[in-house]
C-alpha cells in the first residue's frame, strides 16, 4: 500500500550571503501566473512545458494536486517567489517502473526562476538544493532521495552530484532518456560537511 503524501507546514532556512529560503504548498489562484512565466523561458525545456498556455500550466498542477502521491510546492527568497519543487512517490510515477523503489524512497523535481538582470546571487542554485533536501529529510519517513535528470541537462547533474547524488543507470522514461541518481541522508551529510571543510580551507 503506497503511503499518501500529507501537505507539509512552510518550511524555512536562511543561507548566508543568500536570505531566507521557504517552502509552501502551491497555490493554484496565487502562484500559476509566476510559475507559467517560468516553465515557458527556453531555459526551462527540460521541464516539457515551453509552449504551453497559462491554462495548460494550471491544469497540469490542479491534476498533481488531486493525486495522493505528488505535492508541488512553491519556493521564496526573502518572500518573493525563486523556485519550485515537486515531490513524489516513486512507486506511483514512471520511474518506478525502471527501479524497484524502496518504501523510504521520495522523488523530486526542482525548476529555479530566471534570475532578474543584474541581482544574480552566488550561491543561490546551490542554497536552493540544500533547502530542498533539508526539507525532504525532516520527514523521518524519508531515506533517499530520487532525481531522474534528462540525460542531455548536464548542469543538472552536475549540481546533483556536488549535493550527494550518486548516478544509478540511464533510463527510457516516457518523456526522456534520464540519468536515474540517489541521494541517501548519509550522501548528503557527507557533501554538507565536504563542503563546509572546502568552504573553510578557501
Amino acid at each position: 500500500m503506497t503511503r499518501a503524501l500529507p501537505q507539509q507546514p512552510t518550511f524555512r532556512r536562511f543561507a548566508a550571503g543568500v536570505g531566507t529560503l521557504s517552502l509552501r504548498p502551491l497555490d493554484l489562484d496565487r502562484d500559476v501566473p509566476a510559475l507559467h512565466s517560468w516553465v515557458t523561458q527556453p531555459y526551462a525545456r527540460y521541464w516539457g512545458m515551453v509552449n504551453a498556455t497559462l491554462e495548460d500550466v494550471h491544469n497540469e498542477y490542479l491534476r498533481i494536486q488531486r493525486t495522493d502521491h505528488h505535492r508541488a510546492f512553491l519556493g521564496e527568497h526573502d518572500g518573493r517567489p525563486a523556485f519550485l519543487m515537486e515531490r513524489y512517490g516513486p512507486a506511483d510515477d514512471a520511474v518506478g517502473t525502471v527501479y524497484d523503489p524502496s518504501p523510504g524512497d521520495i522523488g523530486m523535481h526542482v525548476l529555479v526562476a530566471p534570475a532578474e538582470p543584474g541581482h544574480r546571487l552566488p550561491g543561490f542554485t546551490g542554497a536552493v538544493f540544500e533547502t530542498i533536501l533539508d526539507f525532504l529529510f525532516s520527514d523521518p519517513l524519508v531515506d533517499r532521495v530520487v532525481v531522474e535528470p534528462d540525460i542531455r541537462n548536464t548542469k543538472i547533474q552536475a549540481l546533483n552530484e556536488r549535493m550527494g547524488f550518486r548516478k544509478h543507470s540511464i533510463v527510457r522514461l516516457p518523456d526522456k532518456q534520464a540519468w536515474l541518481s540517489f541521494c541517501s541522508r548519509d550522501q548528503y551529510a557527507e557533501a554538507r560537511y565536504r563542503a563546509v571543510h572546502m568552504n573553510e580551507a578557501g
